[in-house]
């Protein structure tokens, strides 16, 4: 009898053996060789659900947007529906922030793919601009609830600078302790 598959679990297996290898080793190392020999599948496997490089990366892309959302999702329904503007996008920014080993792999992939869209590397930013453009929104909507006046130009902002300390944290600039102080710093500023 043949065996039966579920091909989300299997594509999902590849994407993540394709963050395990930009981890590791960048994201010029994802081949679909060494996605195969860290999913410890076939070559012909990768292909048949992936037909290029370009669409596993996009769907690596895809996959970690989707469990970072969920994050920020679950978190933002454990605060309720009377959450200060303030606490919610505190509670977003926190989810960014690379304070646990998966958030850290995360910050490391999304700046793989961030210089790969610099560098023109075979990734658009445009492709990969869909949930920071959501995440704008949401901090947005929350700053308008704060009764800010320019909200859409302070969620930008805020957002700018909540990467660039995340990066720094993967980096070693910042502490987790100064990243987090940093956030509670930038909120009681805009905020």
């Amino acid at each position: 009898m043949p065996r039966l598959v579920d091909h989300e679990v299997r594509r999902r297996e590849i994407t993540s053996a394709v963050k395990r290898v930009v981890i590791r080793r960048g994201l010029e190392a994802v081949t679909f060789q060494s996605v195969a020999a860290e999913a410890g599948i076939s070559v012909r496997l990768v292909q048949y659900y992936f037909g290029t490089k370009r669409e596993f990366l996009l769907a690596t892309h895809r996959s970690v947007m989707e469990d970072a959302g969920n994050r920020f999702t679950k978190q933002l329904s454990t605060l309720g529906d009377d959450v200060s503007p303030r606490s919610a996008v505190c509670a977003i920014l926190m989810q960014l922030l690379p304070l646990d080993a998966v958030r850290r792999e995360e910050a490391v992939v999304l700046g793989a793919f961030a210089a790969a869209a610099i560098t023109g590397q075979g990734i658009s930013a445009e492709e990969t601009l869909a949930a920071p453009r959501a995440l704008v929104s949401i901090v947005e909507s929350q700053l308008t609830r704060a009764g800010a006046t320019t909200p859409h130009l302070d969620a930008e902002l805020i957002l700018a600078a909540a990467g660039g300390i995340a990066q720094g944290m993967v980096q070693g600039h910042y502490t987790d302790q100064a990243g987090v102080e940093l956030i509670d710093h930038l909120l009681d500023r805009v905020v």
